[in-house]
């Protein structure tokens, strides 16, 4: 069987900055799961800093060195997702208090996997995450950061209080993104039927 040189991958299109930013956070995730479960919270934390970093500057690089691809616009929330729900297990191991936080934000990516899922069903290519969708991502960097180099580290007295109220602006930032992913594929899945309607 011949070779056909047009179907060799495009290792250019799969290794872009940005996405090399997004396999790192994805990568990330094993040495922060370690070395917070070994109690060694400092390091763990140079690790969700490391990663929100990366999260905040890989979209900003796509733009500015003309990098946007669609492996990209898939990877980016695959790593968010990956890296936020080893960071609210872990964390709510030790916090209780973190657990209806988890709830809402697993409950949001299921929801979002399910839209992207009909979606690709339907033929319409999933949209990349919105300034709203990295907000509620940087919300929860932070909050998880100082609950553990406050709370944990430093072990601050009634710290819970300012966890608290870091963990709900989080909760209603997330919920907030999710009405608003909702009317943007409720938008794209009726142009898409239109589009159907009209080809026939």
């Amino acid at each position: 069987m011949e070779w056909n040189k047009e179907k060799k991958v495009d290792y250019r299109y799969i290794f872009t900055v940005p996405n090399i930013l997004s396999y790192f956070r994805i990568l990330l995730i094993v040495p922060f799961v370690i070395l917070f479960l070994r109690g060694e919270y400092l390091w763990s934390a140079v690790c969700i800093i490391t990663s929100g970093l990366t999260d905040c500057i890989d979209g900003f690089l796509a733009r500015k060195l003309n990098q946007i691809t669609q492996l990209g616009k898939m990877l980016d929330p695959v790593a968010d997702k990956l890296t936020l729900l080893a960071v609210g297990v872990c964390l709510s191991v030790v916090e209780p208090m973190i657990i209806p936080v988890i709830i809402i934000l697993v409950a949001k990516d299921m929801l979002m996997l399910i839209g992207a899922s009909l979606m690709l069903k339907n033929k319409v290519m999933p949209f990349a995450s919105e300034w709203y969708g990295k907000v509620g991502t940087v919300c929860f960097y932070v909050s998880v950061a100082a609950i553990v180099v406050f709370d944990l580290i430093l072990k601050v007295k009634h710290f819970d209080i300012v966890s608290l109220i870091l963990l709900s602006i989080t909760a209603v930032i997330m919920i907030y993104s999710l009405i608003r992913y909702y009317l943007i594929f409720k938008s794209m899945m009726k142009k898409a039927k239109e589009e159907k309607s009209e080809v026939k």
